[in-house]
Formats: C-alpha cells, structure tokens, sequence
C-alpha cells in the first residue's frame, strides 16, 4: 500500500481528548495546541508523543512501535515519548483481529505500515508549512533529526515551532515512505522508552492506582473449578475492624475493605460451604489415564491434516516409532498479578487496568453493568506480563470487577474499588495452558528417509467458537499449530485431534499450540534420526527441502555452537527449530547432568523475522523466552489432587532462578523483508532443545516435562 491511510484522525483540544471523523485527503487536520494525529502529537514544544495501540506488557512494543512511526518522521529520539492509545476501537484496533487488542506476536506486523504512513504523513505536513512559512518550494527541503532544513539559506526550525501551523494544513495522500537503506533508527539498538521510569518504580500498573476513598476487594473463588457457593458465614469477616462490605458474586464471594491485608484476612474468616456437583473432581493420574485412553482407542476426533495415506504407508516402513508425550497445566504467573480499579458514578463507570484485550473487556462491563457503550470509559495501562492471561475470551477479572461494582451500587456504595488477585489466586484460579497428550507413529523407509506420521493431539480448547455446546466439526488451529508435518517432509501424514471434556479452564498461553507441538514433533525428529543411523542435524536438513528459511536458520545456529565438535567431558548439545507467527528459530542447546538436576550451560539463539527493528528488543525477547521455556522444562507443573490444584506459589511453583540461567547467545539473519513477531517464537525450541540434549547424554528419551531424573512423578 504505497498511498497513506485515510482512516480517523485524532485532535486535543486542551487536555481533553476530541475524536474527529475520519480525515479524506484534502480535509485539513483540527488543531489543538500542536499537530495531532491517531498515533502521533508533536506539541510546540517539540516533544513527540507516539500512541501504542497495543499492550506494554514488558516486551518493549512501546519502544518498538514508536521507531517505527518515529523513523519515518524523522524524529529526534531524545524528544520521542510514547504513551498508551486510548480505548478507542475505530481508531485503535488490530486490522486482523478486528478489535482492540494485542497477542500472537502481531504487534509490529500489525502495526509496521500503519506506523510508517502516520509518520511519513507528520513529516510531508511539518515540511509543508515551512515551505509556505519561508516561501521556497517543499523539494529544497530535509527533515532531519526534528527539525526542517532549508540547504540554500542554512534556515532550520524545530518540529515544534512548525507544530501549530502544519495541524492547519490539508492531510496528504500518496506520501513515499522511506527505503531500509534511508534508515536511521530502525536496525540500531537503543534503550527503551521509559527505562529509567521502570527502574526508578515510577512506571503506574493497575496495582498501583488509587482513587480517592477507593477499597480493596479480594474474592474467594471454589477450590474446584466448577464450584459454586451453597451457603457463606460471612459474620467473622464483617466483625473485622476496616472491612466495608461483603458481596456474594456469580465468580465466588467478594471480601471489601480498606486496605489489602484487612481484605485478605478477612477473606480467610469466610465461612463458605460449597456445591461441588458440576465441578471437576480428578486429580492428574486420572486425566493423563483418560487422555491415553482417548489417543489409543480411536476415540472420535477431528483431522486436522489429511496427506496420502498414512496408515497404509506405516504398514510398509522399514522401520516404525511410537511415542507418547505429556505435558501438563501451566499457569502464566506474570510478575504483577491481575488488578484493576473500577468506580461507578452518575451513571458512568471508569476502569483502570492493563487490558490485553479492551474490546472484549469493554464489552463484559456494558453487559454487567447495562450501562450505553459511551458511558464504559477504559484507562490503559501497562502491565507487569501477561503472556496471555490478560486475554481471556471471557473478560473473567474484568467480569469480577464488573460484578463486584454492580454489587456495590446495589447497596448504595459508589466509591471506587481495586479488586486484586493474590499469587495464590493466579495459580490456583484457572485458565491455564491446557494439558495435552500427544501420540506419534512415525515411520521411515529403507533409505532412513521419512515417509509417513500419524499424530493425536488430546488436549483442550480455548477458543470460543469451540466452547460451544456439541462436539467441534472443524479441527482447532491453536491445538495442531506447529505439528510435524507441517514444515517436514513426509508424503504421508494424518494429524488427528481428540477434545478430552475436562472442567479446568485452559486458555491462550505464550506461543499458543506450539508451546507444545514444537516439543513433540522436534524430540520425534531426534529419535527418527537415531533410528535412520543419521546426525539429527543432517536428517532435519534433508526434510526441510521445502522450507528453506528454517535450513538456514538451523546451518546457522548449529555452526555458532560447534555442532559436531568435540565437547568438554560430561556435554552434549541438543537442536531444535520451529516456525511460529512467521518467525524462524533455531536453538542449539549445551547441557551437562549434575546430581541427577539438568544444567543448561549455554544456548545459541538464531532468529529469522525479518527487518529487526531494535536488536537489543530482540536480544532481550530471546532471552526472556528461553528463560520462560526453560522454567517449563526444569520446574513447571501444576496437578490436581481431586480436582484441587495442589501448587499455590512460587515456592511450590517455581520459575527459573537467576543462577540457573544460561550463557545466551542470539543471532538475527539479515532480512529486508516486512517485519514478524519476536515475543512468543524464542520460548518453544529450546523446550525439545533441553530434551535432546538429556537424551544424548542418559541413552533414553525425553517424552514429558518437567524433565525428571530422579524418578519422581506428577502427583
């Protein structure tokens, strides 16, 4: 799209925020103090304030989107802010999805020629009104570094002095946008905007905000997931000196008072006697029984992926694998809790918190509440992570506070309240990353070549459209992303999922399905390539005929760690590659044994997704994501014991620790093509990495995570 999108404009009149109906070339642009755009303000002062439309939830897309918008107007970095867009769909929302969002490493895709037209669009207007101001025409004129130059007179002024008069201006069609060999920003490493702010503490999530004469609320939700109140003794709780009220909610029982520590213990006095009836009652050796039971017997499922035949094709190979692989619930444990603070007022409601999703957020509270969509007013803010639990379908904490507001004018209370979720409730409280079992039958000829895979997924769905009543007629791509068949090459394969009717809710987790398809299908790969008598690395190599980028990103990767080099005693290195969100990575992984505990000494990191825009954000995402991989293959699990989750912190519930860390080394490949996403893709190889590198060493396949050598069990 070469000409500049027409959609709205923004103006501030004052401090306040006037939505303006959208700009057609030749409008001009109202103007307020400076020059206004949807993501962009220039204030005559010459700061530049970029709007995100998508969530800062630690991945630095603040920094990231602004570069982009900031390369083509050829700003000066030191006056570039960025600050969160209104919740203002029409404006602001995900041209894919088709609402206000964020998720599925889309961010900078999303918002790549949106942003580079919005800044080229600033620049041809601030060059326009110098022109008219000196009189010259527009081509004698460069922009550089926030300021208009004029080479023939030496005359330059500042973006901010031009401000005013370019807001004026009629809004231009057709501008050119630049070409990677113009770019100046785009490509260099550069803090992120706003760093010292996080390191000082002064950066304000959903947990900070207060509101004056504001509660706190904690809920007390069912042990089991499905649970519902039969009866609440709630006199203990109320006796409790600065307790303000008690509400019986549709999610549990809602406990507000006047600061948090009254409200938790308060929580504690609560008398509930629950209605287990509909809820689940397995513990974890149950469900994992089921779900080979469904793999194995044929129970009913869904093809996902249909190619010759499979079963025909594995009754003639050389040679034939079979093999089970678990993994199991995960919570998102993102370091700032679910929080956000609600008032209702005159018949208008405010809400402060870090929405992954407004759109679907905004229209639970219009729901709950009854209250016209204009009067449901959301105050973004970023967040302290999220990795997909702030993403519900269901709006659930958004949903509780609603509900909890509603409770609270019913009785006549409209002073605003914060409703927080402790540690426990993340880990105890659903929407998890859904347990799966995945079975593989692969064969292989008598070349060692690979000539057919069959492939049962059991595992939930998250998805709404498969949450309906009745069983799914169509497979659900977020259980089948990332399968073996789908970069491999195998002239024969069938990819079969099998839905389980389990009542723990599950829901989007980083990197979605491929959270666990890359582990089976890449520590399948391995096991293949021993079976065929072949280096994993040349057997990977010699299916990928047809995928060239992963080839490379996995030469590459192998290369940089010293593939097929001698180690020190007691290493070995394990491999893994994965396309994710049109991203390619490539992990090698060195790992020694020690006291029977897995050590990651060192991964290599190749990464291809196209133009890098900040290669420290990449660096970092990386090394967040291997880190966050890591703790799944090391430490995470969360089982249920009767249908109660028996993990509840992080002492029960670990991350990786900082000396558990390894030496990371990460590597982009040169690319002029549009950008892809980086915050998801870096967290998956590494899982079949590790794996491979533990069974390089022990002689025996890694099959199921946590990896455990000690013999012990999920409980």
């Amino acid at each position: 799209m070469s000409g500049v999108s027409r959609r709205g404009f923004v103006a501030l009149a004052g401090s306040g925020l006037v939505l303006g109906l959208p700009a057609a070339a030749g409008s001009t642009s109202p103007a307020g103090q400076g020059l206004n755009q949807p993501f962009l303000r220039i204030a005559p002062d010459g700061e530049i304030t970029i709007l995100i439309k998508h969530l800062e939830m630690g991945q630095g897309v603040s920094t990231g989107l602004a570069t982009i918008l900031a390369e083509e107007l050829d700003a000066d970095w030191h006056q570039v802010r960025s600050e969160p867009a209104p919740f203002n769909p029409a404006l602001y929302k995900h041209t894919v999805f088709g609402m206000q969002t964020t998720g599925g490493s889309t961010s900078v895709a999303n918002s790549w020629q949106q942003l580079r037209e919005a800044g080229a669009v600033a620049r041809a207007m601030l060059l326009q009104a110098a022109a008219q101001r000196w009189g010259v025409p527009v081509v004698e004129l460069t922009a550089h570094r926030s300021r208009v130059m004029h080479g023939a007179t030496g005359r330059q002024l500042g973006y901010g002095e031009l401000a005013v008069s370019a807001a004026r201006l009629p809004v231009p069609s057709g501008v050119p946008l630049k070409s990677g060999d113009a770019y100046t920003l785009i490509g260099r490493e550069r803090a992120r905007l706003g760093s010292a702010d996080m390191a000082r503490g002064a950066v304000t999530y959903g947990i900070d905000i207060q509101r004056p004469g504001m509660g706190v609320a904690v809920l007390r939700r069912s042990p089991r997931f499905g649970g519902r109140v039969r009866s609440v003794d709630d006199a203990a709780a109320r006796a409790l000196p600065g307790v303000r009220a008690v509400h019986r909610l549709p999610q549990g029982v809602a406990v507000v008072a006047d600061d948090s520590w009254t409200a938790m213990q308060a929580r504690g006095l609560l008398k509930i006697e629950w209605d287990d009836s509909q809820a689940e009652t397995r513990s974890t050796p149950e469900l994992k029984a089921e779900f080979k039971r469904m793999a194995a017997s044929g129970e009913p499922g869904i093809d996902a992926l249909v190619r010759g035949d499979a079963a025909q094709a594995l009754a003639g190979a050389a040679k034939v694998l079979t093999a089970d692989f678990e993994l199991p619930y995960l919570a998102h444990q993102p370091m700032e809790p679910l929080a956000a603070v609600g008032e209702v007022r005159d018949g208008r409601c405010e809400i402060w918190g870090g929405f992954q999703s407004p759109s679907i957020d905004h229209r639970a509270v219009v729901r709950i509440l009854g209250l016209p969509p204009e009067h449901v007013v959301l105050h973004p803010l970023p967040s302290g992570g999220s990795f997909g639990r702030r993403a519900t379908f269901s709006a659930d904490w958004i949903s509780e506070l609603a509900e909890l507001l509603r409770a609270q004018a019913a009785a006549g209370d409209v002073r605003p309240v914060k409703l927080m979720w402790t540690r426990e409730d993340d880990i105890t409280g659903g929407y998890y990353r859904p347990m799966n079992l995945h079975r593989l039958r692969a064969g292989l000829d008598a070349q060692g070549r690979l000539l057919a895979v069959e492939q049962t997924i059991v595992a939930q769905s998250f998805s709404p459209s498969m949450l309906k009543p009745g069983a799914p007629t169509r497979p659900d791509p977020f259980v089948t992303e990332g399968h073996l068949a789908e970069a491999y090459d195998v002239p024969h394969a069938r990819v079969r999922w099998v839905k389980p009717n389990v009542g723990v809710p599950v829901h989007t987790y980083r990197a979605l399905g491929y959270n666990h398809t890359t582990f089976s299908k890449e520590v399948l790969m391995d096991e293949l390539a021993r079976a065929a008598g072949q280096d994993e690395l040349a057997f990977r190599l010699a299916h990928l005929g047809g995928h060239p980028r992963h080839a490379a990103a996995l030469r590459l990767a192998a290369e940089r760690a010293g593939w097929g080099q001698a180690l020190p005693a007691g290493r070995a290195l394990g491999l893994a590659v994965q396309e994710a969100y049109k991203t390619v990575v490539a992990q090698v992984a060195q790992v020694r044994i020690e006291q029977a505990q897995v050590v990651v000494e060192r991964v290599v990191c190749v990464v291809d997704c196209g133009i890098v825009i900040n290669p420290g954000t990449l660096r970092a995402q990386m090394e967040g994501g291997i880190a966050w991989g890591l703790s799944a293959v090391l430490h995470n699990e969360l089982t249920l014991d009767g249908g109660r989750v028996r993990q509840s912190n992080f002492h029960d519930a670990p991350v990786l620790r900082l000396n558990e860390m390894p030496v990371i080394e990460v590597h982009s490949v040169a690319s002029d093509a549009d950008p892809t996403g980086i915050g998801e893709p870096g967290s998956v190889p590494i899982l079949a990495a590790v794996a491979n590198a533990v069974a390089r060493l022990t002689g025996k396949p890694v099959r199921s995570l946590p990896i455990r050598l000690d013999g012990s069990a999920s409980r």
